[in-house]
């Protein structure tokens, strides 16, 4: 019986940059499998959900398409995307962005990882475990030291020893996790540290992979505001084990 796997995809304001990911996916490898695509627009006031619907004609068969009415945020369009995998019962399920920051590529070893080594729960995708490469993708330099001096601290305080607690490529082994402990998330940008402080939390393990990103234009108002999320969030996890 055929491993049943997800590719979700979400998009905000993804535009042109969705057919990229499409022409990245590993198709020929994904054949061994029983797969579907789904792809979850939350609510882009941009021409995002056109160029989703020009994918439809192509690959119809595998491919679901959500828009969301209201944006439900990064967090909550991840959960939207998780319901749907535990409703219609796979197996495992992988998160690609839909703005072509991470090469689905990676997915390949994700899944094979995931499938051949039932101890693991969840595969990450790091770019901080060869560091010259991360800089080498663009990342900003208060991007690079932040991830740096911020997982340091999360390791510190849970005698971790993960490289880059920041990335937001995931796949989930969807057998070995609860549909509550996503519930539980955040739904903005704090879901992927959310999800790192509730495994860790639940002693289930976290595999790291190396892989390479593509940075476009930063806005680092955002990320500085996560920082002092992250940092707060590390704390008071430690301190009353709730996110």
């Amino acid at each position: 019986m055929k491993h049943k796997l997800l590719i979700f995809i979400i998009t905000y304001k993804a535009s042109f940059r969705i057919l990229e990911v499409f022409k990245k996916l590993p198709f020929s490898h994904l054949k061994q499998y029983n797969y579907s695509i789904y792809i979850s627009d939350d609510a882009s006031n941009d021409n995002t959900i056109q160029y989703v619907k020009q994918l439809r004609k192509k690959y119809k068969r595998n491919l679901v398409i959500n828009e969301n009415r209201l944006n439900l945020g990064y967090g909550g369009n991840i959960k939207k995307c998780l319901r749907y995998a535990y409703k219609n019962n796979f197996n495992y399920a992988v998160m690609i962005h839909g703005d072509n920051q991470y090469n689905p590529k990676y997915m390949k070893r994700m899944f094979d990882i995931l499938i051949k080594n039932k101890n693991y729960s969840a595969v990450t995708g790091s770019r901080m475990l060869k560091k010259k490469e991360a800089l080498n993708g663009n990342m900003p330099i208060y991007k690079f030291l932040g991830n740096i001096i911020l997982t340091k601290i999360f390791n510190l305080f849970y005698k971790t020893n993960f490289s880059d607690c920041h990335t937001g490529y995931w796949a989930y082994n969807l057998n070995k996790i609860e549909l509550s402990l996503f519930n539980d998330a955040d739904n903005g940008f704090c879901f992927d540290i959310d999800m790192r402080l509730l495994l860790t939390q639940n002693d289930l393990k976290i595999k790291e992979i190396p892989i390479k990103t593509f940075y476009g234009n930063e806005r680092s108002s955002v990320h500085i505001i996560y920082a002092i999320r992250f940092f707060l969030k590390t704390i008071k996890f430690k301190l009353f084990g709730k996110v």
